[in-house]
């Protein structure tokens, strides 16, 4: 293929990225863009970042909002995106109070392993076509979630969709539920058209936050988020703040799934994003017995093991207690002398909750 053609090379990447499976393809430059930066540093100024101290520290945090410092010599970033749209209402099990609430990404496969190896097949597809009467073969880079690259603003000037008041991004076409990752290259690509904000007057997303962690539209304080406290957050949580969490022991959907623009979205049709047997609605009585061996077993392959054991116990253990059952304070109470002080920090405040609450009955 000649070099000269940009135009047809898109084409032809849009044509191979959809037979991998990716949903949807946008192109852009990999200019930095200053209003992203300065949103970014307004978050870290203001503490809301918490214990995610990697995002402003060491060179990593240096680069970040800056895609030409990732790869040297990049000129154009392709972002693709796989839709994960859950088969039924993910509102459907924080109203079950006897069970856990898991995170819809979080249900399936881990998705970094899923879309990173196909990244690469499309990554080594456009090398090869590219290379192609040139003297030597493009450079290419993919990226997964886990680089310091500001996906969601990158996504918007790649046209997949906006970053919404919870300033996750929403597509008119999936609605709430799109991974995303990206290739960065040297070769010049035609960018196309960044897509508008389309949220208008809505601030359902705000209204359905449980712990108030939106300070203003288009705003987080991700120290009260609860995907951020079950997942990142390593100490004990504030008592004021569990009291909030509900059933979620494994982020939280509710913003997301608050959007009208829901109503567009469908199921996804990869395997690999369905929900393993356990997983839509585990009982929080029995993720309360998981030792260190079973819950390393339980999530194999999971993002949830991430976490580890103990984090992921504290969280059923506010679970619990938020829960208002009585039969699972023997759970608590069980729970309340284990090795690791997280746990067993969570389950006093789970017992006294629980016995508070039926003195009260």
């Amino acid at each position: 293929m000649s070099p000269t053609a940009p135009d047809l090379l898109k084409r032809r990447l849009i044509d191979a990225a959809k037979a991998l499976g990716f949903d949807a393809v946008g192109v852009t430059d990999t200019r930095a863009a200053p209003r992203d930066r300065q949103a970014l540093e307004a978050f870290l100024k203001a503490g809301h970042h918490g214990d995610m101290a990697w995002m402003a520290d060491g060179p990593r945090g240096a680069v970040r909002g800056d895609p030409e410092a990732m790869v040297p010599g990049a000129r154009t970033a392709i972002v693709l995106a796989r839709n994960y749209g859950p088969p039924g209402d993910p509102m459907n099990i924080p109203g079950q109070p006897d069970k856990g609430a898991v995170s819809v990404y979080a249900q399936g496969k881990d998705y970094h392993d899923v879309i990173k190896k196909r990244l690469k097949q499309l990554a080594r597809w456009l090398q090869a076509e590219a290379a192609q009467g040139r003297d030597t073969p493009p450079d290419v880079r993919v990226f997964v979630d886990t680089a310091p690259l500001m996906e969601k603003p990158l996504a918007q000037r790649a046209g997949i969709g906006w970053q919404g008041k919870h300033t996750n991004l929403v597509s008119r076409t999936h609605g709430s539920w799109l991974f995303l990752g990206e290739i960065l290259t040297t070769l010049e690509l035609p960018s196309d058209r960044p897509e508008a904000d389309h949220c208008g007057s809505c601030d359902a997303c705000l209204r359905a936050c449980p712990t108030d962690a939106f300070p203003a539209p288009y705003r987080l304080d991700a120290t009260r988020c609860i995907s951020y406290l079950t997942i990142e957050h390593k100490d004990a949580i504030a008592p004021d703040l569990m009291a909030r969490m509900g059933n979620h022991v494994y982020g939280c959907d509710d913003c997301l799934a608050a959007c009208p623009w829901n109503k567009f979205a469908h199921p996804t049709d990869e395997p690999a994003f369905a929900p393993r047997p356990g997983l839509d609605g585990p009982r929080l009585a029995d993720l309360a017995r998981l030792d260190d061996a079973a819950f390393r077993e339980m999530f194999t392959g999971s993002p949830v093991k991430r976490t580890g054991r103990d984090r992921f116990l504290r969280n059923v253990m506010i679970a619990v207690g938020n829960s208002g059952d009585p039969t699972l304070v023997p759970v608590a109470a069980d729970l309340s002398a284990d090795a690791s002080d997280l746990v067993a920090g969570a389950a006093r405040w789970a017992y006294e909750r629980l016995n508070a609450a039926k003195a009260q009955r």
